[in-house]
């Protein structure tokens, strides 16, 4: 059996005594592309956050691989007052690299999303679009073996969507000796079809359904696995 990179075995997680996930057993592998789907409230943002990390569960086991690197991409990614190149390197000082290091690899980072122009500018000025590019920026330049993306192209406009699905195609693949995987949220089940391997369906923090992206998107596969999730994909599930 492949070896994972992050476990999860009967997860939970509260908000006080509102519970945000239930018993969610996932595991992620080595080059695997895993959308999370669902509506709103459904646990989506909450597993993110804990994979990450960000959220300690209230019970179950989470197991992670000791050497995996990954970066987290948010929906509305927060940005510095200060430059673009300022606010990619920022994260690597604090990681211990020094400064003009930094902000080397940072250039480098900029240059893979095509943002290496837009250098010296407030990053706060920048569009919706642009910023989300930034954020990839940001977390190419840690080198993660696991991106995790929530909602990356929510609130952008169809070409800044399709320029951020495009990087988050090619940062998927990884380099000739690098394998990158990659868990993300998204409620355009268009985008779910072009980058997913895996589909994982949560209804109020319970994963229903867990199938590869052709049987999820297969009536009849997915009828017999879950009749909620079915009634999601038609649009039907309020």
């Amino acid at each position: 059996m492949t070896q994972a990179l992050i476990e999860l075995h009967g997860a939970c997680l509260r908000f006080g005594p509102l519970p945000a996930l239930s018993d969610v057993d996932l595991r992620i592998c080595a080059g695997e592309r895993i959308a999370l789907v669902g509506s709103n409230g459904s646990g989506k943002s909450s597993l993110l956050r804990l994979l990450h990390g960000l959220l300690p569960p209230s019970a179950g086991l989470l197991r992670c691989e000791p050497s995996l690197r990954q970066a987290m991409v948010f929906q509305r990614p927060f940005m510095w007052r200060s430059t673009v190149q300022n606010n990619v390197a920022l994260g690597l000082w604090l990681a211990g690299t020094g400064w003009r290091e930094a902000r080397t690899l940072a250039l480098e980072g900029l240059e893979q999303v095509g943002m290496a122009e837009h250098a010296g500018r407030n990053a706060r000025n920048l569009s919706g679009g642009q910023q989300q590019r930034v954020a990839l920026a940001r977390a190419w330049v840690r080198r993660p073996d696991l991106w995790l993306l929530d909602e990356p192209t929510a609130s952008l406009d169809p070409h800044a969507k399709r320029e951020v699905e495009a990087l988050m195609a090619a940062f998927s693949v990884g380099g000739a000796q690098r394998t990158m995987s990659m868990v993300f949220a998204s409620h355009n089940l268009g985008q779910v079809k072009r980058l997913a391997s895996r589909v994982v369906y949560l209804e109020r923090g319970r994963v229903l359904a867990d199938l590869p992206v052709d049987q999820f998107f297969n009536t009849r596969c997915l009828q017999s696995v879950s009749h909620a999730a079915h009634l999601f994909v038609k649009g039907e599930l309020v």
